[in-house]
């Protein structure tokens, strides 16, 4: 592609070289330059881009985007803007030729509930004939096609790229999370949405946004800019009417706006609900009629997540009676209130729960669910949210009959620094620290009795721990079901 045609879009961009160059390809990360590249210095959280720039070069880039002045030969384009995330994006975009306006792209973001709820409208989409791709925390996915995914939402030339091979594979439509992250850096600026939904906002991020309402206004961006667009189609916001959060995105949207809760309200509202170990049933009353739905996923949590798929279902004009087929076919989602069961009498229970909203409402069910006693193992990653540790602690300990408090992710923050802050919240003494996580779920087994619940929060679909700079092989469901079939004989007591 043509440099020239390839900057249409930058704001307030200075040249300083020719244009006249073809290039091959977007990158900023300077180990991956090719020939003919273009490299943008992206000022990121451990280094700068800037510094690469002569790296760059020497593995073939000819354009380097800056937001400093870069003295180069003259055979080197420097294009100088305000903001090279910005740059990358928009560059990305027209690079891959607009990728996004070629299929239908929805958008969920929330603290929680972004994966479930991406899941199960994908099988909606899938449901109603629908070639799907899916991005996400657990994976990205065109059709059945699995590619690895290393962030909530990809750095934006990556993006664009997926989106690309998407495009190319003819998807009909696109569901991916949409992280605060990826709104607040850019990541997905450029990107045309036809639908963005709100699942709620709780307490989490705060490493990152200076304050609760500096991450509700990260959120908001995906709304205010779903509007008009190249597509020509309608264009619309599904919001959780039972968030408070909800009004402030509402006035902050240009399209039109559906709703959905347990609430009076709502537009689309779930009522006569019960929660059952093993799934849950209501009714979901909406303009349309009233529709009995049996999920076989647990949880009020999964209420709220059903009613939201069921609401882009209808909206989409899909037929009721293939919605309800496709959420009832749901078996569950890797990782969130997936049940570990080797025979034993008790329940063993995963959940990817690690903000305080969202280990509340994990254990609320599993109160719900369970005659015996709830046995809670969580702890809180290293290098992230220090503020929300107490309150986990706190939440863990009041809805919990015992707790076992061990490591998460410490990342580079010592694991007993990070537990003495989990320490601070709790207020009950039916507690024990075990650091080790393998041991603390072997301890968890341990003092389970029939009719109780073990729940392992906060690691969920993983499949690692990350110690200091160490990736090492971890998932909590095969070390669960590891520790539940060596101890079988123990069952039979």
């Amino acid at each position: 592609m043509h440099l020239s045609d390839l900057i249409a879009d930058l704001p307030q961009v200075t040249v300083q070289g020719t244009l006249e160059r073809k290039v091959s390809g977007i990158y900023y990360d300077s180990r991956q330059v090719k020939k003919d590249g273009v490299f943008v210095c992206i000022s990121g959280f451990k280094t700068d881009g800037h510094k690469y720039v002569f790296q760059a070069v020497e593995k073939g880039a000819t354009v380097i985007v800056a937001e400093k002045d870069i003295a180069l030969s003259s055979d080197i384009t420097v294009l100088k803007v305000p903001d090279t995330r910005l740059a990358l994006a928009l560059l990305a975009n027209a690079y891959y030729d607009y990728p996004s306006r070629k299929f239908r792209l929805i958008g969920v973001t929330g603290t929680n509930g972004k994966t479930s709820v991406t899941y199960l409208i994908r099988a909606i989409l899938k449901k109603a004939g629908q070639k799907v791709g899916l991005l996400g925390t657990i994976a990205n996915l065109i059709d059945e096609q699995k590619i690895p995914s290393e962030h909530t939402t990809p750095e934006s030339s990556d993006l664009q790229h997926l989106f690309s091979k998407m495009r190319e594979q003819k998807v009909d439509s696109a569901v991916m999370e949409v992280s605060s992250h990826a709104l607040e850096l850019k990541r997905v600026a450029g990107s045309e949405y036809d639908v963005a939904v709100f699942t709620n906002l709780t307490q989490d991020h705060l490493d990152f946004h200076p304050s609760l309402e500096a991450y509700l206004e990260a959120k908001a961006k995906l709304f205010k800019h779903l509007g008009p667009g190249w597509k020509n189609k309608s264009k619309y916001a599904v919001l959780n009417w039972d968030d408070p959060s909800s009004k402030l995105i509402a006035s902050q949207t240009k399209v039109p706006i559906v709703t959905y809760g347990v609430k009076e309200g709502a537009t689309y509202r779930a009522e006569d609900i019960e929660l059952h170990l093993t799934g849950t049933s209501f009714v979901i009353k909406c303009p349309a009629g009233a529709y009995s739905l049996h999920l076989n996923l647990a949880g009020e949590f999964n209420v709220y997540n059903a009613l939201a798929a069921f609401a882009v279902g209808m909206e989409e004009g899909i037929e009721s009676h293939l919605i309800l087929e496709a959420l009832e076919e749901m078996k569950g989602v890797p990782g969130r209130f997936e049940q570990v069961d080797c025979g034993q009498d008790f329940a063993v229970i995963v959940d990817y729960a690690h903000t305080p909203d969202g280990l509340e409402n994990l254990l609320k069910t599993a109160r719900a669910v369970t005659k015996g006693k709830v046995i809670t193992v969580f702890g809180c990653g290293g290098d992230r949210d220090k503020a929300k540790r107490p309150i986990m602690g706190r939440v863990a300990s009041s809805m919990s009959d015992y707790c076992i408090v061990t490591s998460d992710n410490p990342r580079t923050e010592e694991p007993r620094s990070i537990i003495k802050d989990i320490e601070g919240g709790l207020v009950s003494k039916s507690y024990e620290i075990i650091v080790d996580r393998r041991d603390a779920i072997a301890r968890a087994v341990e003092c389970a009795q029939k009719g109780d619940m073990v729940v392992i929060a906060g690691k969920g679909h993983e499949d690692y721990q990350i110690i200091g700079n160490k990736i090492i092989p971890f998932d909590d469901r095969k070390v669960a079901r590891d520790i539940l079939t060596k101890r079988g004989s123990f069952y039979d007591r």
